[in-house]
């Protein structure tokens, strides 16, 4: 991994964006320095300017995937999505948030465009958030609902097809770490996943937390609390299913098919190109994508950055293809 072309220059559309919101919105708080509750409700409130103009769809519901005592999860709700002309099969989507906020509510647009883009139905699990429970409850949460969307119930509206995962930051890392824990259970796998700048390691030393420590957005030390709140024992963070890039070798062989996208300005950007060199590194050739000049959590813009429209067009792209080839 080479860092040296790391650019802080931000991309014409995405200066614009960001000093719309903070005209909009005005100076917030740092939310992982509020009590958990109040960190949850200012970022419901700072996203809601995202989730307008929603793309419509055939239908949407709520269900409960119910818990699984043996598995450790609890009762947890899910949001599905349908497109008109949906096809068979579903995207399991889990939302980012530093496993501590955000919910299926804050990236329903996102969701939306992506069901629209993969012409699958998308089911958005809302699983149980950091630090007041930590690893491994919401993993065991996305675990189950990763097994009921392979079970595609009718209450859920989805027929019985290939399935995909896919998650943003902290919810890639969860989309990632489950399907590991299936793999290790000799359970089925998705056919593909997406995942979209994810918080894959706890180094805060990498090349793009030392150049992006300050943001914009993401900071260093919003990921260190993040991360504190999810694992604070640092010996458990060399637990895969905590921080996949410490899986090893034959793991990361027997991965279905993955398509990896990074933001050029996220001091998450190494997590992925060091996952991608694991991956390289095993034989593999999983695609991977860096958006120059956009931050972190760009996909929540699709009403107003092109880019992230197009990001999920590309997206829908590869999930195509990862379904042909299963």
């Amino acid at each position: 991994m080479n860092g040296a072309g790391f650019s802080n220059e931000l991309s014409a559309e995405m200066r614009a964006l960001l000093l719309r919101v903070e005209e909009e919105l005005g100076p917030l708080p740092d939310p992982t320095l509020l009590p958990p509750e109040e960190g949850r409700a200012q970022s419901e409130r700072s996203n809601q300017r995202n989730n307008v103009n929603l793309p419509p769809l055939a239908r949407t519901r709520n269900i409960i995937v119910a818990a699984n005592t043996e598995l450790g999860s609890q009762d947890c709700r899910m949001r599905v999505l349908v497109p008109h002309d949906a096809g068979a099969g579903a995207v399991l989507f889990v939302h980012g948030g530093g496993f501590a906020f955000c919910s299926p509510e804050t990236h329903e647009r996102c969701a939306r465009v992506l069901a629209n883009e993969t012409a699958l139905p998308v089911l958005v699990p809302d699983y149980r958030l950091a630090p007041e429970h930590p690893f491994p409850a919401g993993l065991h949460d996305v675990v189950a609902c990763l097994r009921a969307a392979f079970a595609a119930t009718a209450e859920a509206g989805v027929s019985t097809g290939p399935l995909i995962i896919a998650g943003d930051s902290a919810g890639a890392n969860l989309a990632l770490a489950a399907v590991m824990h299936e793999e290790r259970a000799g359970r089925s796998l998705p056919s593909g996943m997406l995942l979209f700048y994810g918080a894959f390691g706890a180094d805060f030393t990498t090349e793009s937390y030392g150049q992006f420590a300050e943001g914009p957005g993401l900071t260093r030390g919003k990921m260190q609390r993040y991360w504190n709140w999810y694992c604070a024992d640092e010996d458990a963070r060399r637990n895969p299913l905590v921080a996949p890039l410490h899986a090893d070798d034959p793991i990361l062989r027997a991965l279905p098919p993955l398509y990896l996208l990074a933001a050029g300005v996220d001091p998450l950007l190494s997590d992925t190109l060091l996952f991608a060199d694991r991956l390289k590194a095993v034989g593999r050739n999983d695609p991977l994508t860096v958006l120059p000049g956009v931050t972190h959590g760009f996909l929540q813009n699709t009403n107003e950055l092109a880019a992230a429209r197009e990001a999920l067009v590309a997206a829908g792209e590869a999930a195509r293809g990862m379904i042909r080839g299963s």
